[in-house]
């Protein structure tokens, strides 16, 4: 006892290290389970990459299009059509209900674009451009001068131009409201005689960087100015279509190009520039 009482505060804290021991030993166990299974998440998150396209070589063309929705200039007999074929939102649907495809073409003051689309209903049922314009029938063009990609729902550093019936081109601005930007597509469509389903939809773009300043109007004198375009250019593209026969919203959202879900989601155009693919504008034919 007298040993006991000797020894009494050593004995007490050899006892309270023995706890904290075992606590440890606890902790050692769990761990690596944890970083374990942190690892892998970080891991598959870092593997993750988008689709990689080929590029699509547009053409110069010889004489400025003529934008009446009516596609008889020669330049764009010469043109490639490129589908509209990936569908982002919604289920399959019969060819009769929509089809599309497109051309592009390039002078140095402009970029050229013509839809070709097969819809059997064209539907605009809000008359602001600036509220709910994706539920109405509408081409969206996405387009990012410098191929940089990156997220850019709220900047310039893309566009997502949703160009309407009523030939209203709008997107959101800087300030995280949608606004219309009309100055940058001029835009005309026309119904073909013999099938009054398609709809030929001409287009002509002003290619601004993504220090544009949307509190001026696109050609204000301190307004940035529209990018001059040469050959060799790349620049990220897509196009898709907003399809709606009547509903409350678009039935469904038909791409250029595929789209890999996040979280489900297919539909990230509209905010991130790396699901964009390319275009190269080829060099003048003497």
């Amino acid at each position: 006892m007298e040993w006991f009482n000797k020894h009494v505060s050593f004995i007490t804290r050899l006892t309270f290290t023995q706890k904290h021991i075992t606590q440890a030993a606890i902790s050692l166990l769990v761990l690596p389970a944890f970083f374990s299974s942190y690892s892998v998440q970080a891991t598959t998150e870092d593997r993750f990459t988008e689709y990689v396209h080929q590029p699509i070589m547009v053409n110069y063309a010889n004489e400025k299009i003529n934008i009446d929705g009516v596609p008889n200039d020669a330049d764009w007999q010469h043109a490639n059509w490129h589908p509209i074929d990936n569908m982002i939102i919604g289920a399959a649907i019969d060819k009769n209900d929509f089809s599309g495809r497109y051309k592009l073409l390039w002078r140095e003051d402009t970029l050229y674009l013509l839809t070709e689309v097969i819809d059997d209903v064209l539907f605009d049922q809000t008359a602001d451009p600036t509220v709910l314009y994706w539920d109405d029938d509408t081409v969206e063009v996405f387009l990012d001068e410098d191929a940089s990609g990156g997220e850019h729902q709220f900047s310039h550093n893309a566009f997502a131009y949703h160009v309407a019936l009523d030939r209203q081109v709008a997107d959101f601005s800087t300030q995280k409201q949608a606004m219309t930007f009309n100055e940058h597509i001029t835009t005309v469509w026309s119904r073909d005689e013999a099938n009054p389903q398609k709809v030929y939809w001409e287009m002509a773009i002003k290619v601004f960087p993504d220090n544009y300043n949307d509190s001026l109007t696109a050609f204000d004198d301190h307004q940035v100015s529209p990018v001059t375009l040469s050959g060799n250019k790349k620049l990220g593209f897509m196009l898709a279509y907003c399809d709606n026969d009547g509903s409350k919203t678009r039935e469904n959202f038909i791409g250029s190009h595929p789209i890999k879900a996040v979280n489900g989601d297919m539909n990230r155009g509209y905010k991130d520039a790396n699901v964009f693919g390319h275009i190269i504008l080829t060099n003048k034919q003497n």
